[in-house]
């Protein structure tokens, strides 16, 4: 039996399947209580914050990546509106457990019906939505085995932040869930751990408790009771092609010598390690919403200082890119709200916000200003047309910031390159958003995945185009997007004239490899190839032909 979903952490992990359900009932529909109003609320009051105390203390105990989940669970499990909602339900007859599912459901289903980011936080709101129900009904919650006898593949539908805050390598071998996209919560955990993990696999939770499972995180196929020597082979595969890219060390760069600088990619400063032991040369994109998101106040300037300055200070000598705020869309800022809107992802997100927040910039960019040393460069997201480039521009250049580039993540900026780049140093070209606007596909929405693969040689045509102007004018073009960590993608991506690449730690290695086992005339060979194909699959096919090394090193 073999099933296929979507690879968000790599690497080959095998053992016992434990399949997670929960079996929290629904309330009867209607249920009622007996006794006062006051009583009722009093109960879900006790039953929110304990839960609340739970959540927070557990993300105490795992900290890292998952205090920060944690700790903004807990916040929604005391969400003003959400409470407003349960006591007005309780006030209408409704039972506690009844009035809590119909106003966690609600504002669950607002979730997932926004996509991205803010879509994927639905499962933890569920899951809230449950323990508060099991809590207030005396049910004990289903939870992960204490003391496991072996290490296990962990099988859910989709896995909440509390039942995955302390597990281990040493307990969990893998992850896979029907549910989930690259940013779940999954995903998040998965890469943070370096557990190999397949997401949005259909028919996981058929599988059945305790058999032998094999996950591999970067095709997406999982196999259900594999042959002993399919996993010997896997394994054996997986551990040679660890030691062959351990032998390809220093900077980036091709074959004969064509630098091609490779950088991290990072949310902030507790990713600085592992950027640094991967071998980064600096940071490519600095996501600073991770240092707004889930707060009820922006962070003050000297906050935002002491995080850029740690960036800069963990490569002297290297650059940082540091992206200002990308607000709005799936990812709300509390305390900037925003209208509703009927398509968000085309409303008023990144500079767009910026520009009708003008405050919570000019603390940015003074915080920015206030960094010391060498390499800063500052860069704007969701940039359209020249005007944009230009007010962003002059904005920096009041606070004295010199270096100053923008991202081209829409079409307009792609086809107008040579405009934006007569304003700015640099730009950087975001391939996920980019891809999204180009084939009008919501890069959320699992149906439409074939037209977000990156070999689509409409999105490289569009690479090519930016790259061709930044060249024409002796300005660099870095890629950020998720594509640069592709190692056969990253060659053709160096023949198109992209300058530099950044990507997640974990896939440096094997990029540095694909790399340096090609000259830049193959790689400009393989690019060319690629755009002469009508499709994804060709143009991969077409590309590979020109890059033999790739399949030498196993990528």
């Amino acid at each position: 039996m073999n099933l296929r979903g979507v690879g968000v952490s790599p690497g080959i992990g095998h053992g016992p399947s434990y399949v997670l359900t929960v079996s929290v009932p629904e309330p009867p529909e209607g249920a009622t209580y007996t006794g006062e109003a006051e009583q009722e609320k009093e109960r879900v009051m006790v039953a929110l914050t304990q839960v609340a105390g739970e959540l927070e203390a557990r993300g105490n105990q795992a900290g890292g990546k998952a205090e920060e989940i944690l700790k903004a669970q807990a916040l929604m499990a005391e969400d003003p509106g959400v409470v407003v909602k349960v006591r007005s339900l309780i006030d209408r007859g409704l039972a506690a457990p009844r009035a809590v599912f119909e106003a966690f459901s609600k504002y669950r289903d607002v979730l997932a019906g926004s996509g991205g980011y803010l879509g994927e936080r639905a499962a933890d709101l569920g899951d809230i939505r449950d323990r508060v129900i099991a809590l207030l009904n005396g049910q004990a919650m289903p939870g992960l085995p204490a003391a496991p006898a072996e290490p296990y593949v962990l099988v859910a539908r989709d896995l909440a932040p509390a039942d995955t805050a302390l597990l281990s390598r040493d307990d969990v071998v893998a992850f896979v869930t029907e549910e989930g996209g690259l940013t779940s919560h999954t995903a998040i955990m998965a890469r943070a751990m370096g557990v190999p993990a397949v997401v949005a696999c259909p028919g996981a939770t058929a599988i059945p408790a305790g058999v032998q499972v094999m996950v591999d995180g970067t095709s997406g196929e999982v196999r259900v009771q594999p042959a002993e020597s399919d996993v010997a082979d896997a394994v054996g595969a997986a551990t040679a092609r660890k030691a062959a890219l351990a032998s390809w060390t220093g900077p980036g760069g091709t074959a004969d010598g064509h630098p091609v600088p490779l950088l991290a990619n990072i949310g902030g400063p507790v990713e600085l390690d592992a950027a640094v032991a991967a071998g980064a040369e600096g940071v490519g994109l600095y996501r600073t919403e991770f240092l707004f998101l889930d707060r009820a106040e922006a962070p003050s300037a000297e906050e935002q200082r002491r995080a850029y300055q740690a960036a800069v200070e963990a490569f002297p000598g290297g650059k940082v890119v540091v992206r200002t705020l990308d607000g709005g869309a799936d990812k709300p800022l509390p305390f900037l709200p925003m209208p509703a809107e009927p398509n968000p992802a085309l409303g008023e997100r990144g500079l767009r916000r910026s520009m009708k927040a003008p405050e919570v910039m000019d603390t940015q960019l003074a915080a920015l200003a206030a960094v010391s040393g060498d390499g800063l460069q500052v860069m704007a997201p969701m940039v359209a047309t020249a005007e944009e480039a230009t007010w962003f521009a002059r904005e920096c250049g009041d606070k004295g910031l010199t270096d100053i580039g923008v991202m081209i993540e829409i079409p307009s900026a792609a086809l107008r390159a040579a405009d934006l780049l007569a304003m700015v140093d640099f730009v950087s070209i975001g391939t996920n958003d980019l891809s999204q606007y180009a084939f009008a596909a919501d890069r959320q929405l699992g149906a439409l995945s074939a037209l977000h693969d990156p070999w689509q040689p409409g999105l490289l045509d569009l690479v090519a185009m930016t790259a061709d102007a930044a060249a024409r004018v002796g300005k660099p073009c870095g890629v950020c997007g998720e594509v640069a960590a592709d190692p056969a993608l990253a060659c053709v991506l160096t023949g198109l004239g992209v300058s530099s690449l950044s990507m997640a730690p974990s896939a440096l290695a094997a990029v540095r490899a694909g790399l340096a086992a090609h000259t830049l005339e193959q790689c400009r060979a393989a690019a060319h190839a690629a755009r002469e194909q009508p499709s994804a699959a060709d143009a991969r096919a077409a590309a590979r032909v020109h890059l033999p090394g790739l399949d030498r090193l196993g990528l």
